[in-house]
This record gives C-alpha cells, structure tokens and sequence, in this order.
C-alpha cells in the first residue's frame, strides 16, 4: 500500500474527576503535510509534557517521513477549574529539588507559597489524577496515529490510481510512435537528399558542367544523411522510456514507501522525454514529447506528497 504524507486525525477522551464532579476533556490532533524527512512538533500543556517522549516513539514507530504537527488540548470542565487539588507526587519532587539546591547554594533563598502553587504540575486543577491523565494522552494518541495511518492510506491510493493511468498514457504514446520512428526518419532523410542534390548541382541543367564528379557528390548526400539519421534516431530514448515506465509500475504496484525512488523515475523519465523532445524530427514527434513532459510533471507533483 502507498501512503500520502498529508492527512488529519483527532481523538477525544472524557475524564471523570475522583470526587465525581467535573472532569477533564483531553483531545490529541494530529495534522501532516509533506516534508523530505520526519519532522514532529508537540504543542501541549505542562501537564501531560511527561507523554511526549512516549508520543514521539510511538509516531516515529509509524512514519518514516512528513511533518507532523501534535496539539494535545486539555479543556477542564468549570466545577474542576474551581476545585483545585494539591499533587503530592510533584510536591514532593519539588521539595527534593529545593533542598538539593539549598545544600549547594546556602545563602539562596527558600520557595514562596505563591511560586510553589505556580509550578507546572503542582495544582491539579481537574482533579484527575496525573497518571490518569496520562494514560488518556497515550490512549487519545495511539487511536489517532492509527486514523493518520488510515487516512494517508486512503489517500495515498487515490494517488496511486492517478499515477498508474499517467503511466498507462505514457505507455500508450511510446507505443504509438515508436513504428513511426523509420518511416519519419526515411522521409526526412529523403528531403535531406533532395536539397542537398538542389544544392550540390545534380538537379541542375544536363549542359551544365558539374565542379565535382557525381560519385563524389553522392557520397557526401551518403556521409550527411547518415550523420543526419544518427542525430535523428530516438530508438534508444524510447528503450529506456519503456524500461523506466516498466519500473515505475512496478514501484506503485509493491507500494511501500516509495516517494523517495518515484521522485528519481521522475527525473530518468524528465530527461529521456527532454532528449527526446530534442531530436524530434517531426511534429508527431515533437507533440509527443509535450504530452510525455505534461504527464510526467503532473506525476511529480504527486510524486511530492507519497510518504
């Protein structure tokens, strides 16, 4: 399966206080665009700060690249943001923190009532327990890297719907020109001939008395118009559109992540429909090499959003 790097999830949890009344609402969004790597921004309270080490493994286990950005909103209900509640595990920690302080720094000066009740964490204001409200963040978290992952994917096979019938078309047109190669290469070459006799003199008055012998005159014709065949021959261009379009399929069709090797099939296809375009000896040929680099910059935009 193909996954797109964009995609958006959310999952919200309701959290009952122990006292019975009020509670807290713990939402976890999750919100991805593209990104050549792994990028992961948390935006979150102090409160539930603890869980970012544990979010973060637990996103990176699941996507390999795109910019992910983590809000975590904690919305407590009015009869919890008037109650009010002490943690004891965290006073505790900020005591030992304060003595430990206190022994190297004697003369510094002890925490007021005020700066302690401030402290991230001390003044449980839901009333739920922290390790309730952990556990909630994780729970919240996990549920929605689990909807990202399903969004990207239904996302990321739209995409590679979209990719396969470019590669179809592309197909279509290498097969269509590619037995129109001699025959445009034999008419060019024959004008080529044509004006080259006008030039040289062969098409002039019998009277006239040709500067240079005949055989001479059409072994130059002969020299020009093979030079001029190589110059003009795309045989090998389109070998390798049809071996990069085979791989390209093949790419899509494994699935995976695959942005990274797509994005280089689009530039091998880029350059060989540009030399193509180059050597174009005819219209049909010109036109086709167009459509080719339409088609493939349409793939590589898309190519852009494939984790």
């Amino acid at each position: 399966m193909i996954y797109s790097m964009t995609g958006y999830a959310s999952a919200t949890r309701e959290l009952v206080a122990a006292s019975g009344t009020g509670g807290v609402s713990v939402s976890v969004e999750l919100r991805t665009v593209n990104s050549r790597f792994l990028d992961l921004n948390f935006r979150m309270p102090e409160d539930v700060r603890v869980c970012e080490p544990t979010l973060r493994e637990m996103l990176m286990n699941k996507l390999s690249r795109g910019k992910v950005d983590i809000r975590i909103n904690l919305q407590r209900s009015e009869q919890s943001a008037n109650a009010g509640s002490l943690s004891r595990d965290a006073l505790t920690q900020l005591a030992l923190l304060e003595r430990t302080v206190l022994s190297t720094f004697p003369e510094a000066g002890r925490l007021r009532t005020g700066e302690i009740l401030r402290w991230p964490g001390v003044l449980a204001e839901s009333g739920v327990a922290p390790e309730v409200l952990r556990d909630a963040v994780l729970a919240c978290g996990k549920q929605a890297i689990t909807d990202l992952i399903d969004v990207r994917g239904r996302e990321g096979a739209q995409l590679a719907t979209m990719l396969l019938a470019n590669v179809t078309e592309m197909e279509t047109i290498v097969t269509k020109i590619t037995p129109l190669v001699p025959e445009l290469i034999a008419k060019h070459q024959q004008k080529i001939v044509e004006r080259l006799q006008e030039a040289l003199g062969i098409a002039a008055p019998d009277t006239a008395a040709p500067s240079v012998s005949r055989e001479e005159i059409n072994e130059r014709i002969r020299q020009e118009v093979t030079m001029y065949g190589i110059r003009i021959d795309i045989a090998e261009e389109l070998s390798r559109l049809t071996a990069h379009l085979n791989e390209t399929r093949h790419v899509i069709e494994k699935g995976g992540k695959v942005g990274k090797r797509l994005d280089f099939m689009m530039q091998e296809l880029n350059r060989e429909a540009n030399t193509l375009g180059s050597k174009a000896a005819a219209k049909e040929l010109a036109d086709s090499s167009m459509t080719l680099k339409l088609l493939i910059e349409q793939m590589r935009e898309q190519v852009q959003n494939l984790e």
